[in-house]
């Protein structure tokens, strides 16, 4: 992973909540998430993510181009194709933060639902 997340300044500036939020939106499509998880293992190339993902070459180019374009994948030509690799990979910190959350929370369900509790804020 590329270094630790630098402290930010509190309140975000606008500017700077304007890119956080295009950098949500860029990485907030689950294919584009898809392509990422993939990458991450290897790097690939448009059929090879296309047939492990069963989707078109032309949808999965489309989402690597704006990857690309935003520098978190990079590409490169190995003889006549073209491969994709992670560029940026503080993407998976993010991820790893949501899965985490979202495994807490689950679990948190999940213990109320065999207590039979309610969450707090939900109505019966």
């Amino acid at each position: 992973m590329k270094g630790a997340p630098v402290p930010m300044p509190h309140p975000l500036p606008d500017p700077l909540v304007e890119l956080v939020a295009q950098r949500f939106r860029l990485i907030g499509e689950p294919m584009r998430i898809r392509l990422l998880d993939r990458l991450r293992v290897a790097e690939q190339s448009v059929g090879e993510l296309a047939d492990v993902l069963n989707a078109t070459q032309q949808n999965v180019s489309k989402h690597l181009g704006v990857l690309h374009q935003a520098g978190i994948v990079s590409r490169r030509k190995v003889g006549n194709r073209v491969v994709y690799a992670i560029a940026d990979d503080t993407v998976f910190l993010l991820c790893e933060l949501v899965c985490g959350g979202l495994q807490q929370q689950f679990g948190e369900i999940v213990q109320l639902l065999d207590q039979g509790g309610t969450p707090a804020g939900a109505e019966r």
